[in-house]
């Protein structure tokens, strides 16, 4: 594990993601301009998106991808709950910010799913196709676990008026989660005439894609760090690096369970550790305005993100190699 976790530390994107940290934690004026940053999020959702879709074509249906979706659904529907648990246990934060933040831990990073793949092929190692679509499936139901959690609370009513068109239209047509699931329909229709076709886009320059994107992430969190690091008091961190941990084991038990290989173990260990810092910050404008969004960005994309990329991933790898005898 020590081994694969230097390996991973000295790999290109981690490095892309220390400059970018190093940079803006020295206030260089270093930045990736907004535009190029949208550009290759895209790229890159819409290249896991289409081999995740020619994968599953590969496949076929069967009962074990069934299964892998329904249990990145439960997964995203509970973890928040934990995390509530535990927000507050550990904490002094409020019902709605406790609440906001533990919806970020029920949902998805992306990036640290495309990094966890990445991972997974310097090792020689391959995952189940299916796994993008799973990531799909666990942005959403964070949300509404979030919001029911508010309601229990008491309240003023505040959730009764946002569960509405306008919180169900920015959950399902996020822009992020459109573009993944669109894709890896293109992917799965087109199969792998489709992919030798553009094999050239989205399988070459994926991984030099990765590191500038990731350099644009470690600027995002360093300069998240810099101006919320008030917010990291003692409770508040020790959440952002154990909750990782308690979802990846829970991810791990459900991966062995179903049966899945040892790079599917990882990635759905992967998913249930990782927060999100695109769709549920979006979502949670609309349905939990009160909330403070620095406390859960600084957490997922300053504390967590870099926790995963940099030990949890090695970790996870290590784990499900040894539980899954691969």
């Amino acid at each position: 594990m020590l081994s694969l976790a230097a390996e991973n530390l000295l790999s290109p994107i981690i490095l892309s993601f220390a400059l970018g940290l190093f940079a803006a934690l020295a206030r260089s004026d270093l930045s990736v301009p907004e535009a190029a940053a949208k550009a290759l999020s895209i790229y890159l959702l819409f290249a896991i998106g289409f081999k995740g879709g020619v994968s599953v074509a590969a496949h076929g249906l069967d009962a074990t991808l069934l299964l892998t979706l329904a249990a990145g659904f439960v997964l995203s529907a509970s973890l928040p709950l934990i995390a509530f648990v535990l927000l507050q246990t550990m904490t002094g934060l409020s019902r709605i910010d406790a609440a906001a933040v533990a919806a970020h831990y029920g949902s998805i990073s992306i990036v640290t799913f495309v990094a966890a793949s990445s991972v997974l092929t310097s090792q020689g190692l391959v995952a189940e196709g299916y796994m993008v679509a799973v990531a799909a499936v666990m942005e959403a139901p964070a949300i509404v676990s979030a919001l029911w959690l508010v309601s229990r609370g008491g309240g003023n009513g505040e959730t009764a008026t946002r569960m509405d068109a306008e919180l169900w239209r920015e959950i399902l047509l996020n822009g992020s989660i459109v573009l993944l699931v669109g894709s890896f329909a293109i992917g799965a229709i087109t199969g792998e005439d489709g992919l030798e076709r553009i094999s050239s886009f989205v399988v070459a320059p994926f991984q030099g894609v990765l590191c500038l994107f990731l350099l644009d992430m470690g600027l995002v969190a360093g300069r998240g760090l810099r101006q919320g690091g008030k917010v990291l008091r003692p409770g508040v961190l020790g959440f952002g690096l154990l909750m990782p941990l308690v979802s990846a084991s829970i991810g791990a038990m459900l991966g062995l369970a179903i049966g899945l290989s040892t790079g599917g173990v990882m990635l759905l260990m992967t998913l249930s550790a990782s927060a999100s810092y695109i769709a549920v910050p979006a979502a949670m404008r609309v349905a939990l305005p009160k909330a403070d969004p620095s406390v859960s960005l600084t957490l997922s994309l300053g504390v967590t993100f870099p926790f995963n990329l940099t030990i949890g991933i090695p970790l996870y790898l290590a784990v499900a190699t040894m539980l899954t005898g691969g």
